[in-house]
């Protein structure tokens, strides 16, 4: 009988240490499982957290065990390279700081035991990742297991995996013809059957489970759906294939439908395993379809890691994340950029999530890490196989940002195409492309379906350059499988404004972009798949910008979760059923307008209004409701959705207050609150009356805490005399400055200092050329708004006259 015994506490931590001896005498920080020593410095900003080897100590107490016996110990997450001893012998080394791995510690006990683990998340050339717009935690910060099982059990060395694999065929009760899996006529397909599966019946599934032992097992016991079949053990392999007539499918959001499979060894040792019936089909033309009918993925990314935790998480708060995700009406969540807790995948099973996984092979390609992302590949997929939720492998991010594409990364790329189709052919690979990346660019074609993280209307261009790049590709590529992997405005909820604009970092702003690009999306339904980056704020240590230091503010959450930005009611109006109202700009308090507008997000399909008590407006709409409300003095403001079966509007007799948002702004507290209408004595409510509350005040002037940059914006710094005709200035394009060396060693000093502000990944892409190529239609003026926080004022008049200096070749 097996018996997994919970390592989480009696551990000390040591910063730092000469050796494994010094280690171990070393009084040490008591800490618990799990930890990271990043938690805080990791999300401070200035790019200086802590990256070296630190130790994990405690005496291991092994319960009395038989001679026929072994006893292992588990780590499922030790950041990123770890080393194991134990009593001073080194017995293991783990490089990749995302997956589980397991040591057999069995020949190694003495009656008293030290185990000492060196984590090491320094820099280096070999192990994944190095240059990401993410704090790289070091750490044990997932649970560590000591394991006892028989001599004969089910494989624990085989790759971290769980000794167990299930494979589903389906055929459909539609009748609908699944095919084979894989590419059929620009179909991708898998979860179907064979056709060769003559015997299968519309509405049943084959299920075919395999297995890996370890020791003198002779035959496995499987168990599936009330069947039991015996599989003969060879060379540590064993397998078995069931029939399930009206197979229960695995149905997405819809119902996430679980089996289990349970294997069975004479010796007593026992595994199980949830698995889901599913068929995933990818269409070039109308996107993604789930078990035949079509099935829009609309997402968002996550990252594993919080506020005041790093990536320390507990399963409450892992649970609470994906509370959040089935809020915002989610049905597909991108798994950013590296391996996730199983339990999060656990979680995905059963909310029915679409999942997109990878590893963290990202930003820069290393000449020494191809064995490296081909151990976590591996690891990746046999470690998961069996979660329904993952319906693809990403082979890597954004890996031309910094070097481009070369002979190197191509063959690179194309071993871990090979390896994910020869370890899993049942999901399809796939790669999420920097924006700067050409589009006939040959790495394009490795992955089975591919990606693009595009930020125009952010870091550069327009927003309406999002529609014509997609617009580009489908046409140029129509048999190809594009996805949106990444889009996203940094937002700092302190910041807001009445006229947003690309660059301010308000919260106002994040919500004009994602208004823009939720139409976008709609009007493009051949996408296979779209994710917001990001769902959470995340720690990125060398991020100094929008007045936050260490953290990407992409998020429509804030990193604590504390806070819901109004974008994320936008994705709720579109996303979820369940009924709702929200006015946007409820941090923007004090306004100076005098007419303001007030703007409110629902997913009903009539909105009513009300200022100080009074009726202003009853729109008809979808998703978005504006209303023009003149302001004097302070006021409250009330929209309410919902009506009788009479279908007029009703306020609820009893209400059920739920406070979203509490914040304090220069003396005004604004609180939202949803009320529920429910069935009283002798008054019938047919729907939920759905009301939120803000108050606003008129004042004579902007409140300058609502401005990121409180000089002014740019265009307000020059006057017409600081313009001289037949000079260059900030007013010319990056490629008209370019074209003249005087010109171009100016500006170049001024993005080398802009870039170095933004941390490792900043400074690593601004040479690259598509880049480059990309921002020479700008104006230097333009991108100088997206930087306001990296160069001054002062630094931005100076360059300006320095290139009125310069006359402008006739």
């Amino acid at each position: 009988m097996r018996k997994t015994i919970l390592l989480d506490t009696g551990w000390k931590f040591v910063k730092t240490a000469s050796d494994v001896e010094a280690a171990v005498n070393s009084c040490g920080e008591d800490i618990s499982l799990p930890h990271t020593w990043n938690a805080v410095d990791g999300q401070d900003g200035g790019n200086d957290y802590y990256r070296g080897t630190c130790w994990y100590t405690r005496k291991l107490e092994v319960p009395a065990r038989k001679d026929d016996q072994e006893v292992w110990l588990e780590f499922n997450g030790a950041a990123m390279t770890a080393q194991v001893w134990l009593n001073g012998e080194l017995l293991a080394r783990h490089e990749g700081g995302y997956s589980t791995f397991r040591v057999n510690i069995t020949e190694h006990l003495l009656e008293e035991n030290v185990l000492a683990v060196s984590v090491d998340n320094s820099d280096n050339d070999s192990v994944y990742p190095q240059k990401a717009d993410f704090t790289f935690y070091g750490g044990l910060y997932r649970e560590v297991n000591l394991l006892i099982v028989p001599k004969a059990h089910f494989a624990l060395g085989y790759a971290g995996g769980p000794g167990m694999k299930v494979t589903t065929a389906v055929k459909l009760s539609s009748g609908e013809s699944c095919g084979c899996d894989g590419n059929d006529g620009n179909k991708l397909q898998f979860g179907g059957y064979n056709e060769s599966d003559q015997e299968l019946k519309p509405g049943s599934a084959r299920i075919t489970v395999e297995a890996w032992t370890e020791g003198p097992a002779e035959s496995v016991e499987f168990t599936i759906d009330g069947q039991s079949k015996r599989g003969a053990v060879t060379d540590g392999y064993a397998k078995a294939a069931f029939i399930i007539e009206n197979v229960h499918l695995w149905d997405g959001t819809n119902d996430p439908y679980l089996y289990t499979a349970q294997a069975k060894l004479d010796s007593g040792d026992e595994i199980s395993t949830r698995f889901g019936c599913r068929v995933i089909r990818f269409d070039p033309q109308e996107g993604f379809f789930l078990n035949g009918r079509s099935y829009p993925l609309r997402g968002v990314s996550r990252h594993q890691d919080r506020a005041g935790a790093g990536s320390a998480l507990t399963p409450e708060m892992h649970r609470e994340d994906m509370e959040i995700i089935k809020e915002i009406g989610a049905n597909t969540l991108r798994l950013a950029h590296y391996q996730h807790s199983q339990y999060f995948y656990d979680l995905c099973d059963e909310a029915g999530m679409i999942v997109w996984a990878e590893i963290p092979y990202i930003t820069l390609h290393m000449e020494n890490g191809v064995e490296n992302t081909l151990s976590q590949m591996k690891e990746l997929i046999i470690q998961n196989y069996n979660h329904p939720s993952i319906v693809c492998w990403g082979l890597s991010n954004e890996i031309t940002a910094s070097g481009g594409v070369t002979e190197s990364l191509m063959e690179n790329h194309k071993k871990l195409n090979d390896l994910c189709h020869s370890l899993d052919f049942t999901r399809p690979t796939t790669m999420a492309h920097v924006f700067m990346l050409e589009t006939d660019s040959p790495l394009l074609a490795i992955p089975d379906i591919g990606s693009y993280n595009l930020y125009f209307g952010w870091y550069l261009g327009e927003l309406s350059q999002n529609d014509s790049f997609f617009d580009a590709y489908h046409q140029t590529y129509p048999d190809r499988c594009i996805g949106f992997s990444e889009y996203g405005a940094d937002a700092n909820p302190a910041f807001q404004s009445a006229q947003p604009e690309r660059g301010d970092y308000t919260e106002s702003y994040q919500c004009v972009y994602h208004e823009h690009i939720l139409d976008m999306i709609e009007k493009r339904p051949y996408l296979w798949a779209t994710h917001v980056w990001n769902l959470f704020d995340f720690a990125a240590d060398g991020r100094d910008e929008g007045g936050k230091n260490g953290v990407n503010q992409k998020g429509l959450v804030t990193m604590d979760r504390q806070l819901k930005k109004d974008a994320f009611y936008l994705y709720k109006a579109h996303w979820s059923s369940d009924p709702f109202v929200h006015i946007c700009g409820r941090r923007y308090a004090d306004r100076a307008e005098e007419t303001t507008e007030i703007k409110v997000y629902s997913n009903q399909p009539q909105v009513t209004l009300y200022v100080d008590g009074k009726l202003v407006e009853t729109q008809n709409g979808n998703y978005i409701f504006r209303f023009q409300v003149p302001i004097s003095g302070e006021h409250c403001v009330e929209a309410k959705a919902g009506q009788t079966e009479g279908g007029m509007e009703t306020t609820s007799i009893e209400t059920t207050s739920i406070e979203t948002t509490s914040i304090e702004t220069t003396g005004m507290k604004t609180t939202s609150k949803e009320t529920a209408s429910i069935e009283t004595t002798g008054m019938k409510m047919a729907d939920k009356v759905m009301m939120d509350e803000i108050r606003i005040r008129k004042v004579d002037k902007p409140n300058p805490e609502y401005c990121f940059i409180q000089d002014g914006g740019i265009v307000n710094w020059f006057d017409k005399e600081d313009f001289k005709e037949g000079y260059f200035s900030i007013k010319d394009t990056l490629a008209v400055l370019q074209s003249h060396p005087q010109t171009d060693a100016i500006v170049g000093q001024m993005m080398a200092g802009a870039a170095a502000s933004r941390g490792d990944v900043a400074e690593s892409v601004k040479d690259n050329p598509n880049l480059l190529k990309m921002m020479g239609s700008m104006t230097l003026e333009s991108m100088l708004k997206q930087a306001q926080d990296a160069v001054t004022p002062e630094q931005i008049r100076g360059l300006n006259s320095a290139l009125q200096q310069i006359k402008k070749p006739e």
